[in-house]
């Protein structure tokens, strides 16, 4: 954990949707206020800031006359894409009132599936931090399906901060921080076990997907990618740049953790596993010592995958204890599973252990 927000160079801000839209209204001066911090932090303190940004489906729902978050897919992506013009129209107001220009970049499971693409994302923010645009990302609502959606924006930021190798990741929110069961705030938290997940309950709100369970497995993402979190108030004054100062004073800061090298980081965060392997007990002391998984320790296979895929790695009391590049597809390591072959189904240097 960094012990001073002045080593916080370049900062990953997510903006949730009811910072955006609150009873039906669009929160403009709340927004600004968040806008003209952040601007702050660029020009004056040189730091270099990506936003990740929610509302373009309650934008749209407004625009639209929708009561109610849409069910139906189809009715989902329209109200992404009249939601999407509207929220970029709003930053280029208030980052324009300001004289600045900002970016839009749109992504789905598949950017960071695909190596390829994973690269191409990443090159395209570096390079608009460099030109001094601000990157606003979202998730392509507008044509994810429910097989590549991320399913909420939190988990979006939290890639996101993993792909830039972000310092600090503010998750901007209308809650003070992570209460404890007496509705006080968690300053600091070290690792994001179950009793801690046992406090969080989902959102009820109809324009938001994801409360604070999506920020916890978030947080975990984030802490395991060697980058801290801090969950704060959005409406709070100067939020951002106070974050950035002091993260445990003004919310709960989640401290950062030993990281993963960039390619492994892939393999356990930035990719949608295709399926599930099964192993012995064998097979998963092996995998713990840093050896390849061969076919003799896989018990039985789960999903449709091929060469080349990512996959969970499971032990035999179904805990996923780990993530891993197949060399082997799914139909062809069923016929040879619990078997002795020279073939080795995940080489020890595409395998990620995500617990000890």
């Amino acid at each position: 954990m960094k012990p001073s927000g002045k080593n916080y160079k370049r900062i990953v801000v997510k903006i949730g949707s009811s910072l955006f839209y609150t009873a039906g209204e669009l929160q403009a001066r709340n927004i600004f206020e968040i806008i003209r911090s952040i601007a702050g932090l660029i020009r004056e303190e040189g730091k270099e800031v990506v936003i990740v940004s929610s509302g373009a489906i309650a934008l749209g729902m407004k625009l639209m006359g929708l009561k109610n978050r849409p069910k139906k897919l189809p009715l989902l992506q329209a109200a992404a894409a009249v939601g999407q013009n509207e929220l970029m129209d709003s930053y280029r107001e208030f980052f324009g009132g300001l004289g600045m220009h900002c970016g839009q970049i749109l992504l789905t499971w598949d950017d960071f599936t695909d190596r390829k693409r994973y690269l191409n994302a990443k090159n395209t923010l570096l390079k608009l931090l460099e030109l001094g645009y601000v990157p606003i990302v979202n998730e392509n609502d507008s044509v994810s399906t429910q097989e590549i959606k991320f399913g909420d924006n939190d988990k979006l930021s939290a890639l996101v901060a993993g792909l830039i190798k972000a310092d600090l990741l503010i998750n901007l929110s209308d809650v003070d921080g992570f209460l404890d069961r007496d509705k006080q705030v968690i300053r600091l938290v070290e690792e994001v076990t179950l009793e801690l997940k046992s406090l969080a309950c989902p959102s009820r709100k109809q324009s938001c997907v994801g409360g604070m369970i999506a920020k916890l497995e978030a947080a975990k993402i984030v802490m395991n990618s060697g980058i801290p979190c801090v969950i704060t108030n959005g409406r709070l004054k100067n939020a951002v740049a106070n974050s950035v100062k002091d993260p445990a004073g003004v919310g709960t800061l989640f401290a950062s953790k030993k990281s993963f090298k960039a390619r492994q980081h892939w393999i356990a965060f930035g990719t949608r596993t295709k399926g599930v392997i099964y192993v012995d007990d064998g097979a998963k002391k092996a995998l713990r010592e840093k050896k390849s998984l061969l076919s003799v320790g896989v018990l039985r296979v789960s999903g449709n995958f091929s060469c080349g895929d990512v996959v969970s790695i499971a032990d035999k009391d179904n805990l996923i204890f780990a993530k891993g590049k197949s060399r082997i597809a799914s139909g062809e390591l069923d016929k040879v599973k619990g078997t002795r072959t020279e073939k080795e189904v995940v080489h020890r240097d595409n395998i990620v252990v995500l617990e000890e």
